[in-house]
Order: structure tokens, then sequence, then C-alpha cells
């Protein structure tokens, strides 16, 4: 009687005497191997690019809202300037830099 070892790696709560009764009688042999492998890939994976990539896109909208409003405060400030100095003249060329009111 030849002793040889059941193909495969089998759990270790499969007896070896089992294996062979089960190929000298010619019944099936059912091995179950719990698996606990994921197919896909975990949701971490996809939450942290959108989160990184939505707190970029929110510091980009703000940095634009910071600059269009310091846009706005410096022609504010250009124009309220530019009324009360008057004309300005620099070496004999005279600019007007607002229009008169009336």
């Amino acid at each position: 009687m030849s002793h040889r070892a059941p193909p495969g790696i089998l759990a270790p709560h499969i007896p070896a005497d089992a294996y062979r009764r089960a190929e000298a009688t010619g019944q099936p042999v059912v091995i179950v191997v719990h698996s606990s492998d994921r197919t896909g890939r975990p949701l971490r994976q996809y939450l942290i690019p959108l989160t990184v990539a939505g707190a970029s896109a929110a510091g980009v909208f703000g940095l634009v809202a910071a600059f269009l409003a310091l846009l706005d405060f410096a022609v504010h400030t250009a124009t309220a300037i530019a009324a009360a100095a008057g004309p300005v003249s620099v070496g004999g060329i005279t600019l007007k830099l607002t229009r008169s009111k009336h």
C-alpha cells in the first residue's frame, strides 16, 4: 500500500486518512476554503483622492474670490484717490483722471 500525499494544500482539519478512504472508495473529496480576499478596491482608495480634489477646488475658489475682492478694493481706492486729487500734471502734460461732474 503506497502512501502518497494528497494533491494541493489541505486545510489542517482534514485528516489524511479521510482523504485516503475517500480515494479508495471513489467518493469525491470536497475541500472548502474560506477566503476573505476582496475583489474590488476598498472605499478609502476612492474617498481620499476625491477629498483632496474637493479641498483643492474649494481652495482655488477661495483664492479667486479673494483676488477679485482685492481687485475690487483696489479699483475703488484708485477711483477715490483720483477723484480727490483732480488733474495730475507731469512734465507739462496734464492728465484728467476722472470725468467732471458738471
